[in-house]
């Protein structure tokens, strides 16, 4: 396997406290601020009340499947694509069809920028100057210029989130960029955040940080939006390769959350070619039965009292 012997000795690395992981390409901007849910831990917090019943209706005998890797895959690179831009980078107007719940712009858009492959078509765009984070869901070039169907704007020195009831370019109006594995992380021996994966069925319902949802179900064992999910502590990730046991120990310390609809335990990441994709096809040996739903009221921001 390739990066065996790099990755053997890195993987081991004890995590420790969050310290958010930066993009070699934009090493002046953190993705997103410690405090950000996103580079939370989880690993000490409960599990939550009817963990066992939505961990059953994801599928608990479904498997961990990763959405990234290396190489291309029906002609387009495996995962979300990840462009780096600057200040001189052109922007550009872009239309929508979430009109109303998408941040008007304009976008540092450049030419050949990358985008995901598959029906999604999901650009992710960093600013390296301003360490600003365009996301547009669906990009397209047309006759009239670039649409797509929503897009977000964020800054990554902030925790600010969509306002209620807004989508991004994801279902659950979260960012995408923070919920990727990246192969630098990996090759360095740990992710420091929470992975962003989906489900095929979720409930008509957000919980914080998520703001939207995208479902008409209320049955009460389906995931809401935003749901964070971990793996358990007495699960063995010792025998699996280095790039996957980087991978599972920050679902144990970090989890993921449930950010849109699609196939049901597929956790994303950043296309690279870096990626073994032989080592992380083990995570399919891993079950959904293997996770568990943490109670993160603890995380979530209280409101101040009325006096």
């Amino acid at each position: 396997m390739r990066h065996l012997v790099a990755l053997s000795a890195l993987a081991l690395v004890v995590v420790g406290a969050a310290s958010a992981a930066r993009l070699p390409r934009a090493p002046q901007c953190p993705v997103f601020p410690t405090t950000n849910a996103w580079n939370q831990r989880v690993d000490s917090l409960p599990v939550a009340a009817g963990s066992s019943s939505i961990v059953s209706s994801i599928g608990a005998g479904g498997r961990l499947h990763p959405d990234f890797g290396s190489g291309l895959w029906d002609g387009s690179p495996i995962g979300i694509p990840i462009t780096v831009v600057g200040k001189a980078t052109p922007r550009s107007a872009v239309s929508f069809d979430y009109a109303d719940e998408s941040d008007k712009g304009p976008y540092p858009i450049p030419k050949g920028v990358k985008t995901e492959g598959g029906s999604d078509r999901h650009a992710i765009l960093v600013d390296r100057d301003a360490c600003e984070l365009y996301e547009l869901y669906t990009l397209t070039r047309t006759s009239k210029g670039w649409h797509a169907g929503s897009g977000a704007i964020w800054s990554l020195t902030s925790k600010k989130l969509r306002p209620a009831g807004w989508t991004s370019a994801d279902a659950a109006g979260l960012p995408i960029l923070p919920g990727l594995a990246r192969y630098d992380e990996v090759a360095a021996g740990r992710i420091d955040h929470a992975l962003r994966f989906t489900v095929s069925r979720t409930r008509r319902a957000y919980v914080w940080p998520a703001r939207h949802f995208a479902s008409s179900l209320i049955d009460p064992s389906l995931p809401p939006m935003g749901l964070r999910l971990r793996l358990t502590a007495s699960f063995d990730i010792s025998t699996f390769p280095p790039q996957a046991r980087v991978v599972l120990q920050a679902l144990k310390t970090y989890g993921m959350m449930v950010a849109d609809n699609g196939s049901n335990w597929f956790i994303s990441g950043a296309p690279d070619p870096g990626w073994d994709n032989s080592d992380l096809s083990t995570l399919g040996q891993v079950k959904g039965s293997s996770f568990e739903v943490v109670d993160t009221s603890s995380l979530t921001p209280q409101k101040p009292k009325r006096k």
